[in-house]
């Protein structure tokens, strides 16, 4: 089994990648469980972000890694909160502010023109200078409500209503949301790629 450093320290990221590659042949270890602290993440886009943090952590550990650069663009506010989604209240993983600052951005907007995707892009490094790295990337489409519903997920789930459903994404059954999200279609899509290369 491949032992592989997971680059993210995101609780909730990491319970999900946790159900999402549980049936892989990869050993995922948490970089906060080797010592590795967060990178900085200084990228312009969801690639380059997600390069940077593979990178530090694969030159940390010596192991291949995986980074997950995500976040929830909103058309109405020409993609924001987007790249700093996690800090958009000014405060990294303040979720409730995060949420807060959303709702406040969307005051008086209809339903129409809060339309929404999340965006995961994930990297996969061999080595820390890894030329030719895989990226693969998800996009769950929705719009956002007027007033958070559901306990499950995390960061702007409870704000999410995804295309054809009913439930927010906060309201939705995991396997289910692991199945439809940004980060599952891009799990995918990435496995995909790994077993074309051991083909």
């Amino acid at each position: 089994m491949q032992r592989i450093v997971l680059a993210s320290s995101n609780r909730g990221k990491l319970a999900e990648f946790s159900a999402l590659l549980a049936d892989s042949h990869f050993e995922v270890i948490p970089q906060s469980e080797l010592g590795v602290e967060d990178a900085e993440e200084t990228g312009l886009t969801f690639v380059e972000n997600a390069l940077l943090k593979a990178r530090h952590a694969s030159l940390a550990t010596g192991l291949p890694a995986l980074a997950d650069d995500s976040g929830l663009c909103v058309a109405h506010l020409r993609g924001a909160p987007g790249l700093y989604s996690a800090r958009y209240s000014g405060t990294h993983g303040d979720s409730a502010a995060n949420n807060a600052r959303l709702l406040r951005e969307l005051d008086g907007v209809t339903a129409e023109q809060r339309g929404a995707f999340f965006i995961c892009v994930l990297a996969l490094l061999w080595h820390a200078e890894d030329p030719a790295p895989l990226i693969a990337e998800g996009r769950w489409h929705g719009r956002v409500l007027d007033a958070p519903r559901g306990e499950r997920g995390f960061g702007y789930d409870p704000l999410f209503l995804p295309h054809e459903q009913s439930l927010s994404a906060a309201e939705l059954e995991p396997d289910v949301k692991n199945r439809l999200s940004h980060r599952g279609q891009a799990l995918t899509k990435l496995h995909a790629r790994v077993a074309e290369l051991k083909a």
